[in-house]
């Protein structure tokens, strides 16, 4: 009887064992699967959306409205290093992101091409018809 029972305490044991160390491989390949694979062609701060800045290693939503904040209140960004002024980005996480980052000019937000003329933006500088009553010059004395 003492057999018996000891061989169930024994599978027991065993299982347990098992199923702790099938989690702790699900938990580490969780970890490992969730780091972000950086974008093909570097991100240009300028210019880039929320959901493009997210899309480098070490910026997430927070880090991403933080950038565009500061976009839009001191303007476009000289450096990547002018992310440093970011509560939260210091040396070692922007090393980490600067291969996935570039600074550019920033983009007109013209929705127009810069070959094409835009008809909403330029006022037609024409003449008043000739058979108009409103004179084009001021009447002389």
């Amino acid at each position: 009887m003492h057999y018996v029972a000891a061989m169930r305490r024994l599978a027991n044991q065993t299982l347990s064992l098992f199923v702790c160390a099938a989690l702790l491989c699900l938990f580490v390949y969780a970890a490992v699967g969730t780091t972000k694979k950086p974008p093909l062609k570097p991100v240009n701060i300028n210019t880039a959306t929320a959901s493009e800045l997210e899309t480098v290693p070490g910026i997430g939503p927070a880090t991403a409205e933080k950038i565009l904040q500061m976009r839009k209140s001191y303007g476009a960004f000289k450096s990547v290093d002018d992310l440093l002024a970011i509560r939260g980005i210091g040396p070692k996480r922007l090393d980490k992101m600067r291969k996935s980052l570039t600074v550019g000019k920033p983009s007109a937000t013209h929705p127009t091409a810069p070959d094409t003329k835009c008809t909403n933006c330029e006022k037609k500088k024409t003449a008043p018809p000739a058979d108009s009553d409103t004179p084009t010059s001021p009447p002389s004395r």
